[in-house]
Parts: structure tokens; sequence; C-alpha cells
């Protein structure tokens, strides 16, 4: 990992899926915000590097605020997927899903950003997962989860259809 990136994350204060606090950094103008008119067709080779980068992740640990091999939020992969693309993302995922465009699910495409309000008495969103892949086994998505770290699961599984809120392109 470049030395500024890691700097980068080791300087950041660290939020994280599902946290109580809010977020103590302020909305910043994006390379993507500045880019929200490009197709999304000229973004697939950013797209794919994204998760390419995500996926180097699979079968790490979960760690709370964690951005590295040694353990992972679900904030912090996306997080870290971005950044390595130089896309600066706000770190937690309830702050996440107020970035980019809001997008129909038959519209997401490998790179958007998919969003949950998990447990019985979540009233925000608390989780987020970048989609890997939406052909014919549906929509896919990598994201750590508390009990198995950084996987890649299906929206088709009863616990993520019932606790999906949205999808958001970012870029």
């Amino acid at each position: 990992m470049p030395k500024k990136l890691y700097i980068l994350l080791l300087s950041i204060f660290l939020a994280s899926c599902g946290s109580s606090k809010g977020s103590t950094s302020r909305p910043s103008k994006t390379k993507t915000e500045r880019n929200v008119t490009i197709s999304r067709s000229s973004n697939r080779g950013a797209s794919r590097s994204i998760v390419d980068f995500a996926k180097t992740f699979e079968g790490t640990r979960y760690k709370y605020g964690g951005t590295t091999n040694s353990g992972m939020d679900c904030s912090g992969l996306v997080f870290t997927a971005f950044a390595n693309e130089n896309i600066e993302l706000p770190r937690s995922s309830r702050d996440m899903a107020k970035r980019g465009e809001r997008i129909s699910i038959d519209k997401a495409k490998e790179g958007d950003l998919v969003f949950f309000k998990t447990g019985k008495n979540s009233s925000s969103i608390n989780h987020v997962g970048l989609v890997v892949d939406t052909g014919r086994n549906g929509l896919m998505f990598i994201h750590s989860t508390t009990s198995r770290g950084v996987i890649i699961s299906s929206l088709d599984e009863a616990y993520w259809k019932n606790s999906f809120v949205e999808v958001r392109t970012i870029l």
C-alpha cells in the first residue's frame, strides 16, 4: 500500500458500520462529485479496479473501525477500495448513503454501493456493501460481517433482502 494512502488511513477518525457516533468529518467535494456528468460506462475501468482491490480482502476478519488486512468493517472495506482509486468517501456507511445518486436495483452495476438497515432496532443505515456482479446469480456484493469477516453475499439471501434499503452509484 502506498505510504501516503497508509498515512491517510491512519489519520482518519474511525467510524464504523452501525456506529451510534456521528462522523466529525465534513463532506467535501470529491473527484466523483465533480465527475457526476461522466457516463457510467466511462468509469467501468475504475469500477473494476475498485472491486478487484476489495476482493483482495476476502477472508479478512471483521474488526470494528478496521481498514487493513488485519481487520475490516463494512465501511472500512468500501472506504479503502475507493481510496485505492483516489476517490474520497466518508468513513461511515450512514454518511456514504448520502453520496452519489440513488438508482433502482435493476440498474445496479459493478462498483455501486448497496445499503442496509440490519438488526431489529435499526432506524438508520448501518451496513454497506460493494456490488461485484449482477449476472445470472443475481446481485452479488462484497462486505464485512461481524461473524464471517469479508465475504461475498447475494442480495437474494433472505437476511439481506429483508434488510436492503437502497443502491447508490458513486461513479
